[in-house]
This record gives C-alpha cells, sequence and structure tokens, in this order.
C-alpha cells in the first residue's frame, strides 16, 4: 500500500474493521464510482503460502459468481505491491452473533426471517454448485432495517473442486460442523445446512447447543451427542420451529432437507396457526436394547424334593447348638437421656443459626434485585444469575434515549434494590440508541414552505407529506403535525417520516374585468380576493405613434398569470398587473 493509503491509484483506505484468521478488512472509499467499500487484504505473513493464497483467490471466485440480495457483492480482486486484496460490498451493521450476544435470544419471528433470508441465499450457492462451508453467525450482518448479508466465501468448494484443509485439520467453525465434516468427509449442501439449523438454535436459545474446553471435544459431541430441546431452553418457541432445527441437524446427512429451497418452505409455515400443536419430530431410531440374561433353567422336581430335608435339617442345627446368654451387668439409665438431651439442644442451636443467617428458611427466599441499569444484557443476565434471579432477555422493550448509548438498559422492572422472590423474572428496557426531539412546527407561525425547507437541511432521512386544510389561520400556516408529534423521539440517523398540515392557501380564478380596470382599482379587486398584486410599467418606446396615440393610460393591459386563469396564493407568490 501507498503512503497514503491508496490501493490500486483507487481505493482509499479509511479505517480498519475487522480482522479474520486470514486477512485484516478496512472500510474504504472507491475514488472513481465514489462509494463506500470494504477492502480485505491477506495478511502480510500469508502472502507466501499457496494455501492460504489458494483459500482467498477462490472466495472471490465463488462470491463474484453469485448474485443475491443476502449475499455480499464482489466489486474487485487484485494484488498491489504483494498484497492481494479484494474490494466487496461495503455492509454497515452487526455481526449476528454480536447481536445475540447483545440481546440473547431473539424473538421466534425475527429468528424465522433472518434464517430465510440465510437460506435463500445459500440456496442460490448450492444452485451454483458452491457449498459455503463456514456458516455461522460471525460470518452474517444484520444491517438496521433487519435484512442480512452472508459473507466469507474463504473455504467455499466448487464441486470437482479440492478440499481446502490446514495442518491437516477440517477447516470452519467447530461449533457449527457437522459430524460428518468431523469424520473427514466430504462437505456437501446437508453440511451447510447442518450449520444453519445450528445457527437457528443459537438464534433461540443465545448460545451454541455443544461446548466444550477443546474444539475436539466440540467436534465429537456434535457426532454423539443427541441435539439438545430448543424448547426446554425457550418455551416460547414453537413445535414447529423445533422439528426445522431436529431436521436440519439430524446425525445422518440423508435424514435432513434435500436442499435449503425445502427448508425455507418449511420456515415459510412454521408460524402458521395451524402447526402450532404439531407434532414432536423424531428422526433418529432409539436404541436397542440388550436381551436380558437367561434365568437359570430350573431343576427337576425330584432334586429340588430331595434337597428340602437337607434345607430344614440345616435351619434346624442352630437351634441344637444355641449357647447360655450371658449375664448382663446392670447399665446406667440416664446416660442415653442426657447424651439425647445434649444432642437435641446441639442441633436446635444450629438450626436457629441457619433460620437466622437465611440459610434455611420456612417461607420464599428473598434476594434484592441488583443495579443493572447501564450494564449490557449479557452483564445483567450475569448479575442476575448471581442473585438467583431471571433475567427476561426475550420480552426487551427497545427505546430512544437523550443520552445512553444503544445496548444499555435504562429501566428494570421492579425497580433496582426492591426486594422480590429468588427466580423472580426480570423486565428491562434497553436503549436503542441517542436520538432528538423533533421540534414543534405549529409553534410561532411557520409555514409550511419554512418548515420544509428546514426538515430538509437538518433531517435529511425524513420524508415530509404535506397536507392541506381549511382553517381560520392564515393561509401556508401549519395547523398541526403527525407521525411525530412535538417533543418526540426519533433517531436522525434513520429513515422516519412526518405529516404536516398547513392552512389551505387560497385558489382564485383571476377575474377577466380586470383588464382596462385602472392599476390600483385592480390591485384592490385582486387583493380583496386575498391575492398578492404587484404592478409593472410597460415602456411604450417600442410603440408606434399611432398605437401611442390610441394608448388609455394607467389601466390594466395584461397579467401574469392571465385573466381567466387558475391561480393559488402560496407565501412569496404574487399576481403581476401590466399598464402604460
Amino acid at each position: 500500500m501507498s503512503r497514503k493509503n491508496v490501493i490500486a491509484n483507487r481505493y482509499e483506505v479509511v479505517q480498519h474493521i475487522g480482522q479474520g484468521g486470514m486477512a485484516d478488512v478496512f472500510r474504504g472509499v472507491d475514488t472513481i464510482l465514489n462509494r463506500e467499500v470494504a477492502i480485505k487484504i491477506l495478511r502480510a505473513d500469508l502472502s507466501t503460502d499457496a494455501v492460504s493464497i489458494l483459500r482467498f483467490e477462490r472466495e472471490a471466485q465463488a462470491a463474484t459468481a453469485l448474485a443475491h440480495p443476502n449475499i455480499v457483492e464482489i466489486y474487485d480482486v487484485g494484488d498491489y505491491k504483494g498484497h492481494h486484496y479484494i474490494v466487496m460490498e461495503y455492509v454497515p451493521g452487526r455481526t449476528l452473533k454480536q447481536v445475540v450476544r447483545a440481546r440473547g435470544p431473539l424473538l421466534k419471528e425475527e429468528a424465522v426471517d433472518i434464517m430465510k433470508q440465510l437460506s435463500s441465499a445459500v440456496a442460490e450457492a448450492h444452485s451454483r454448485g458452491i457449498i459455503h462451508r463456514d456458516i455461522k453467525p460471525q460470518n452474517v450482518i444484520v444491517k438496521a432495517d433487519g435484512s442480512v448479508k452472508i459473507l466469507d466465501f474463504g473455504i467455499a468448494t466448487a464441486k470437482g473442486s479440492m478440499q481446502l484443509t490446514q495442518a491437516n485439520n477440517v477447516m470452519g467453525s467447530v461449533h457449527y460442523l457437522a459430524p460428518e465434516l468431523a469424520k473427514g468427509e466430504q462437505a456437501s449442501a446437508q453440511s451447510d445446512i447442518y450449520a444453519l439449523g445450528i445457527v437457528l438454535y443459537e438464534m433461540l436459545v443465545g448460545d451454541v447447543p455443544f461446548k466444550a474446553d477443546q474444539a475436539v471435544q466440540v467436534a465429537l459431541r456434535h457426532m454423539r451427542d443427541p441435539m439438545p430441546s430448543v424448547r426446554e431452553a425457550n418455551p416460547t418457541v414453537p413445535q414447529s420451529i423445533e422439528n426445522i432445527i431436529t431436521r436440519a441437524t439430524a446425525k445422518d446427512p440423508a435424514k435432513r432437507y434435500r436442499n435449503c429451497n425445502e427448508m425455507w418452505q418449511d420456515l415459510s409455515t412454521c408460524l402458521r396457526p395451524e402447526r402450532a400443536n404439531e407434532e414432536k419430530l423424531v428422526l433418529e431410531k432409539p436404541e436397542e436394547k440388550k436381551p436380558a440374561p437367561e434365568a437359570p433353567k430350573a431343576k427337576p422336581a425330584a432334586a429340588a424334593a430331595d434337597r428340602k430335608p437337607e434345607k430344614k435339617q440345616a435351619e434346624r442345627k442352630p437351634e441344637e447348638k444355641k449357647k447360655p446368654e450371658p449375664v448382663q451387668e446392670p447399665k446406667n439409665t440416664m446416660l442415653p437421656w442426657l447424651i439425647a438431651i445434649i444432642s437435641f439442644v446441639v442441633i436446635a442451636g444450629i438450626v436457629g443459626g441457619l433460620i437466622l443467617t437465611g440459610v434455611i428458611s420456612f417461607g420464599p427466599r428473598m434476594t434484592n434485585v441488583p443495579d443493572i441499569e447501564g450494564m449490557t444484557i449479557q452483564d445483567a443476565r450475569d448479575a442476575c444469575d448471581e442473585a438467583d434471579l431471571t433475567l427476561d432477555t426475550i420480552n426487551v422493550e427497545y427505546t430512544l434515549t437523550e443520552d445512553v448509548e444503544r445496548g444499555l438498559i435504562i429501566d428494570v422492572d421492579p425497580d433496582v434494590g426492591e426486594p422480590v422472590e429468588e427466580k423472580t423474572e426480570i423486565k428491562i428496557t434497553v436503549s436503542n440508541g441517542i436520538g432528538v426531539r423533533i421540534e414543534d412546527f405549529t409553534s410561532g407561525g411557520m409555514t409550511i414552505s419554512k418548515a420544509e425547507e428546514y426538515i430538509a437541511e437538518n433531517y435529511k432521512l425524513m420524508k415530509v407529506t404535506a397536507v392541506e386544510e381549511e382553517s381560520g389561520q392564515a393561509p401556508g400556516t401549519i395547523i398541526r403535525q403527525e407521525g411525530l408529534e412535538p417533543g418526540t423521539l426519533f433517531s436522525p440517523d434513520l429513515a422516519s417520516s412526518i405529516t404536516l398540515v398547513y392552512s389551505r392557501f387560497p385558489t382564485v380564478t383571476i377575474p377577466e374585468t380586470i383588464l382596462g380596470m385602472p392599476i390600483n382599482d385592480a390591485i384592490a379587486t385582486l387583493e380583496a380576493m386575498g391575492v398578492t398584486a404587484r404592478s409593472s410599467n410597460r415602456d411604450p418606446s417600442g410603440l408606434t405613434q399611432e398605437e401611442i396615440d390610441n394608448l388609455t393610460w394607467g389601466v390594466v393591459v395584461a397579467s401574469e398569470p392571465q385573466p381567466g386563469s387558475y391561480y393559488t396564493q402560496k407565501d412569496d407568490n404574487f399576481v403581476l398587473l401590466y399598464y402604460y
């Protein structure tokens, strides 16, 4: 790269925005097309590694072949002064992983909508013969409008191409790794579908289903452990969605969806009322029980009869050899009572102490709501766990604030410090960002034109709808505003709309009788109709002497607009009257 941070004399590097396993990502500007771009640059220590370069080139080739609204678009690929780079669409937003970490489990409607977009994008890739192989929330960007973009085809494979491995390890994220890939088998559309199922589970639960200290242990759990029930972790999830996860994450690839289009179709209907009471899907065969050990064969009745007398004889032998019991000395009968009384006093003291300290309680155990205001959802969840309380991360209310950054808690119910029973569910309100309060455009007699001009200068993303209405106020004066009431918080960085209702301007027909009327009388006539009129003296120097002799001085000879036409009086508009 040059000292001016410009690549190939075209792409200006502005800011470092991310780092992956093999490349750094920068926000930049295409100086020719004047648009924001994302620039992925292969790390210098990998610029001589053949496998890394091949992965980098494959990502560009794979993504370039795809055109889909939910796949990041590739603009350019090149090598500048030994630095391999890819220029792609810049997508502002957060990764799906960041969204889940910040908010915890998503609403089922949100999760299904995101998964429909992802399955549609992956279906497009599969139709082109491209297997992504690294589907995970970290590779999904969520935009402010809720749409998503999938990226990073760095280890994608096309049909017939070689598999990329590194140090004899399967590449990809182990938490989303299909069992067959963990066994070293070839990637397929079904392995991508398995990863989509894991991502859907994580969106609804807030965490991955299989965790362990080492990656190998996680891979083994994918192969051996049954998929956890998403409904046990999140009871708001209907059975229809759990069935989708069950099918997508089946251990046997043949039992998964045949393709992503089939999964998309299932997602499109899973929230319908008729599927609310769907039966639980069971794909795995139950393990066969080992046969119970055979009972010992019964011996012939004659042999059993022969042994019965021996048994009776053996039972009588102890009685025959019974020895006389030794004579016991008399015991102290007070000692057991004394021990019992002392034990009772000690136990009572211990129990009393435990009651006083709150360890033992005969009523509901109480705790105080921790001070979680100003925390992120994740930190608040940890604090509630320590207090043995439950943080409701599903029904989170988001609202704009005047001074609290996005993602921080601004209100808690029950209130901070309030004593509540343990396991109580704590509800929270979270800041959706810092907003501004909309002005009162009805004050000060502001006109519609002034308001539209002010909004255009200060709130570029706000759409204004102007509606006229009869009123007793001056024409053009704003009567009321709708959509955004005065003082309402809104985000100027997001699209918004406001309706301004203003007093109707008068519309009249310019009378033809003003022609030939003395100029002052014509002006007075128009003003009586609510029309602003101005006059202009025409120069007679261009007329012939005959025309001058026939002129009537000081009367209207023409007007703009012409007499007989419709005219609406707005703000600084006026009718111009000409006379000699």
